[in-house]
């Protein structure tokens, strides 16, 4: 049977960024700062397990429902940014070059992870632009083999609506993911993206 700091490690080490080794030093270094960290960070990570969920209308995490962002009515209702992850929505926020809304995939078509377009939620993706006034879509997904996959397959998805089509400008490093950019690069390719369409 596992011990409860073994049980510890491997569970440290499941988090990105984390191996073994590395697990082993943040486990030794919460046990000997017991007080003033490991017991506020067990109760941060209760807290946040109770109180944050996904919002159902993009899928960004909060502690209500909707989400602060799809709560802001000062936004621009007419421009929709459709990324995989909640870290990408993130990292665009950071940047302050985008003030539409967002919808957040949970992930990229990938046939190898057994992720095709229902486990994506492409479907309820499509419905919302079909009953939304957007009239523009971003595609600010990774510049890897799977988002240009999933970007094709959008675009074909939303072919019969009359909506202007645009993606990241190709600025952004070939295999590089939009959790790992820095604000200006985000900025800037969001400020050159180009159509996919000619609506």
């Amino acid at each position: 049977m596992r011990s409860p700091l073994d049980h510890l490690i491997r569970q440290l080490s499941s988090l990105p960024g984390l191996g073994p080794r590395s697990a082993r030093r943040v486990a030794i270094h919460l046990l000997t700062n017991r007080d003033k960290l490991m017991q506020p960070l067990a109760e941060a990570l209760s807290n946040a397990a109770r109180d944050i969920n996904p919002c159902p209308q993009c899928g960004n995490l909060d502690s209500q429902t909707p989400c602060y962002i799809c709560r802001d009515s000062g936004r621009n209702s007419n421009s929709l940014c459709i990324v995989a992850h909640v870290s990408d929505l993130w990292a665009i926020e950071r940047t302050r070059a985008y003030n539409g809304y967002y919808h957040v995939l949970g992930g990229l078509l990938s046939a190898l992870d057994g992720r095709g377009p229902d486990e994506l939620g492409i479907p309820r993706l499509v419905e919302r632009i079909s009953n939304g006034t957007y009239q523009e879509i971003i595609l600010a997904l990774n510049a890897t083999v799977d988002g240009q996959s999933t970007a094709h397959y959008i675009s074909d998805m939303l072919r019969p609506y009359n909506i202007d089509l645009s993606r990241l400008s190709h600025g952004l490093p070939m295999g590089g993911e939009l959790d790992y950019l820095d604000e200006g690069t985000i900025s800037m390719a969001l400020s050159a993206r180009s159509k996919l369409n000619n609506n």
